[in-house]
């Protein structure tokens, strides 16, 4: 990300620089916030705002992808390399990467439905394992979201 910036001509600072290493091979899709809370940790003087920034311009540049998965924060994945979708957890808010398999072939132009794919945003939701453990599975996963 830093070299990628640099040829931009961007400024790389120290801040940007540590938001770029907590993103290598994040699969959490961390929110904003949560990279900003750990970022402030080593450095004090770091804005929302600078983090928000950074963002957004590796957004622009095509380095993450950010997601609008719900629940009121935008969600920002660094994997942008391999093709998939995204499982979250309608209990806990885990997001997780899943690779659809031949749905990828539509997506790709392999298919027999005539139409070019230029992005796709397929979110399935449901209960993560952990939550699975948690709550009875008896429950439906409509009433989880519910009662948080």
């Amino acid at each position: 990300m830093e070299t990628r910036f640099r040829a931009e001509g961007k400024k790389v600072t120290p801040q940007r620089q540590r938001i770029f290493e907590l993103l290598a091979d994040n699969t959490e899709h961390p929110t904003a916030e949560t990279i900003f809370r750990m970022v402030h940790q080593d450095m004090p003087t770091v804005s929302l705002k600078t983090v928000y920034q950074t963002l957004n311009e590796l957004g622009q540049l095509g380095m993450v992808n950010p997601l609008e998965l719900g629940g009121g924060s935008m969600r920002f994945d660094p994997n942008v390399k391999n093709d998939h979708q995204h499982l979250v957890c309608e209990s806990c808010g885990s997001v997780t990467d899943v690779d659809l398999g031949p749905l990828h072939d539509i997506f790709n132009g392999r298919s027999d439905v005539a139409f070019l794919v230029t992005r796709a945003e397929v979110v399935l939701r449901g209960v993560c394992e952990s939550c699975q453990r948690v709550i009875p599975l008896e429950k439906n996963p409509s009433e989880v979201s519910e009662s948080r």
